[in-house]
């Protein structure tokens, strides 16, 4: 029965569905613009990685075909991470050794948020979001982003799958 309410058999693209959710909600320029996060790409990076984990958290909770709609967004995620840094002119021989680096990055941060974000650990949630993602801002700028955060995993924890999928309701993002 997930699997039809999740529609993985007759939709292969929920990854990339998924996925444009996640990269369109780390774009909002309100980030950048209100709450201060450096517009380069190591700090979209890091929203990326935010809001792959909020969803993935989200879909694992509803079983197996949860389960792998969370694992085909990870592809999805890992696909286009290799397909940013070939486009950035990084050659063949070394896409491998820099993919390596950068899955050890996205572990990282994923195991650094998932803790906080199932514990509701606002203070933990904000330190590991000012060390990865607003190394340069303020402890209100990261304390804002882990409420936001928070408030983002309340609101997709509420949303049925169907729904989730078919746009995720994200908290907004305000300063």
């Amino acid at each position: 029965m997930l699997r039809r309410l999740f529609g993985l058999k007759s939709d292969p693209d929920v990854g990339d569905r998924l996925y444009g959710h996640a990269v369109a909600q780390a774009r909002d320029p309100r980030f950048y613009a209100e709450l201060g996060v450096e517009d380069r790409i190591d700090s979209r990076f890091e929203l990326y990685v935010l809001h792959v984990q909020l969803l993935a958290q989200r879909l694992r909770q509803d079983g197996e075909g949860g389960r792998e709609a969370a694992q085909r967004l990870f592809d999805v995620f890992v696909s286009a991470m290799d397909n940013d840094l070939r486009e950035l002119g990084v050659g063949d021989l070394s896409v491998a050794k820099k993919m390596r680096k950068l899955g050890e990055q996205v572990y990282g941060r994923m195991s650094a948020y998932e803790g906080p974000l199932e514990a509701e650990d606002s203070q933990a949630l904000t330190e590991a979001l000012r060390r990865n993602v607003v190394p340069e801002g303020t402890d209100a700028a990261a304390s804002v982003l882990a409420t936001y955060a928070l408030a983002s995993r309340a609101r997709l924890a509420r949303q049925p799958g169907a729904a989730l999928l078919a746009g995720p309701d994200w908290a907004e993002v305000i300063a």
